[in-house]
């Protein structure tokens, strides 16, 4: 809708000067700033070369619009039948203004232009400009030449006063570029010194990096060649010390029994030594490998109670084992686990006087949690660091008494990485220890997968991440934004899984839509969420922020079996 402002009738190519002089005050009285009353007067200028032509009169409304934006409107009726729309005139008004189009007009030809106003007025400064435009007088074609002339040279001194500024501006720039040329020559030097340094430095560092190597393999094969050497004949004392202690041995004099019972403790404590350092060589090249199986925790607890049962009963520290979360199942290596929780109590046995050590498991969807806590006496702030290297040993008052190797936490914390998790010790001087050993959730024996997955996502971020551990699991992927889409592609040709974004469109019709179709009633159906993630009425939930290959195949196993 056009408020209208002023309306003037036109006759005679002298009327071009009034169309132009009423456009220039027009767009002055709606708030356009100067050269923006330029272009309109111009524009309208060129327009009416056009259009006044002969003896046919042109009918000129002013007026002022909201939609699209606030802007002036300029309607232009004329009886002519067509307008030269190729004329330059034509052209330029296009150039000047917002819009410029031919309207039908019954019969007439209207020509509508637009040019966009800083704000549109309330109703009442629609009235004043009303009024104020009403009052404007007529005026020659002598006064408008020396609007035009005025406004030329408003303009030349204006692009006068921008090439002097063009011409500044491009001095200061050479100049800066004169600078950035000597400052790219002064780094170019810099950075061809600095770089032939680094050359140097990674030869130099290859080269140590080739003698750390051949260190480590020479320190590897040592451990491995001693363990093996030690072993045998570690064994054979041992196992004669308990022949010789063992019901049907020869009787022994108390002094032969405990200088025997002191043999095969020293034996079984050198063996349990070189079984060590054999494993730490093997996890540092590579060969320790975790076998995994399913644990029984409370078989492993009780065995771990029985096997320091002689340092604790009727001790002043206690072995306390908490109680095991119930309904999971850890799958690990359980020989290596095992070696990791001896080594932890006995280090927390070995260093409390009084008090207890506990052991403790929880679990969550992503990892297994074991702490062994204990009461003793910790480990000073400029130790903790050092416990991790071999053959550290922390010096304290209990230290004599409790004689070691310094391997126990650092062979720990190598079997926990072999088992894909990690190890972290917390301990203050007087104040006891706390070491976490965390363990990733494996999934069950893997079973069969399903052929076809239809995935189900408005996301393309989820969409490709689950496509890229998808095509590693079966052999057909498709793809689709919306859940209606899902069921007609699903009943076209029914997949083996269907993996669905709760999030995206028409996510529970598409539910609905599968358990109603008696050849899709027993498709599995593997849902994502962005928080929860406990599966629910028979339905197999996976968060979106586990998206790994393990997870999804473990997720994948559920949805399987919980297929209807």
């Amino acid at each position: 809708m056009i408020e209208e402002l002023l309306v003037e009738s036109l006759l005679g190519e002298q009327a071009v000067f009034l169309l132009r002089q009423r456009g220039r005050e027009v767009a002055r009285a709606v708030g356009m700033e100067a050269q923006d009353q330029i272009r309109v007067a111009t524009a309208l200028s060129d327009l009416g070369r056009i259009l006044l032509t002969g003896d046919v009169p042109l009918s000129v409304t002013f007026g002022l619009t909201e939609d699209p934006v606030p802007s002036l409107c300029v309607r232009l009726r004329t009886q002519l039948s067509s307008v030269p729309v190729t004329e330059p005139g034509w052209v330029t008004a296009q150039r000047l203004l917002d819009e410029v189009r031919v309207e039908p007009g019954g019969g007439r030809t209207v020509v509508l232009v637009r040019k966009a106003v800083p704000s549109y007025p309330g109703p009442a400064a629609l009235d004043r400009l009303r009024a104020e435009l009403a009052r404007l007088a007529p005026g020659n074609a002598a006064d408008e030449l020396r609007a035009q002339n005025e406004e030329l040279l408003q303009t030349l001194e204006s692009l006068e006063r921008k090439q002097q500024e063009l011409l500044r501006l491009n001095a200061e720039l050479e100049e800066t570029n004169r600078g950035v040329v000597a400052l790219y020559g002064e780094l170019t030097e810099e950075l061809d010194e600095t770089n032939r340094g680094v050359v140097a430095l990674y030869a130099e560092l290859d080269q140590k990096g080739i003698e750390l190597r051949r260190a480590s393999e020479a320190k590897t094969r040592f451990w491995s060649n001693v363990s093996h050497e030690v072993r045998t004949p570690v064994n054979s004392i041992v196992g004669l010390a308990r022949l010789l202690l063992g019901p049907g041995a020869e009787p022994l004099t108390a002094d032969q029994r405990r200088q025997l019972e002191l043999i095969n403790t020293s034996g079984t404590g050198l063996l349990t030594l070189v079984n060590e350092l054999l494993d730490v060589a093997k996890a540092e090249s590579g060969r320790l490998a975790a076998q995994d199986s399913e644990v029984d925790l409370r078989m492993l607890f009780a065995q771990l109670r029985d096997s320091f049962l002689p340092v604790t009963r009727g001790g002043p520290v206690a072995l306390v084992l908490d109680e095991l979360p119930a309904g999971r199942v850890l799958r690990t290596d359980e020989t290596l686990l095992v070696h990791i929780l001896r080594n932890l109590v006995s280090n927390g046995l070995k260093f409390t006087e009084r008090g207890e050590v506990r052991v403790s498991a929880t679990a969550d969807d992503e990892q297994w949690t074991f702490r062994v806590t204990d009461t003793g006496i910790g480990i000073p702030a400029d130790h903790v660091d050092k416990v991790f290297e071999e053959f550290h040993q922390v010096p304290n008052r209990l230290q004599a008494k409790s004689a070691g190797t310094g391997l126990g936490l650092p062979y720990a914390r190598t079997l926990a990485e072999v088992l894909g998790g990690t190890l972290d010790l917390r301990s203050s001087a007087g104040e006891g220890t706390v070491v976490t050993v965390q363990l990733p959730v494996r999934p069950a024996e893997a079973g069969p997968m399903p052929g076809s997955v239809l995935v189900v996502t408005a996301d393309d971020t989820l969409r490709s991440r689950l496509t890229t551990v998808l095509d590693a699991l079966v052999d057909t992927v498709r793809e689709t934004a919306d859940g209606a889409g899902a069921v007609l592609m699903a009943a076209a040709e029914p997949p083996g899984l269907l993996v669905l974004d709760l999030a995206a469109p028409h996510a529970e019709e598409c539910l609905a839509g599968l358990r109603r179709a008696p050849r899709l009633a027993a498709t599995p159906v593997l849902a994502l969420e962005s928080a929860d993630h406990r599966d629910r009425d028979g339905l197999a939930v996976l968060r979106t922020s586990q998206l790994t290959a393990e997870s999804v195949r473990e997720a994948i196993h559920r949805a399987l079996a919980t297929s209807p």
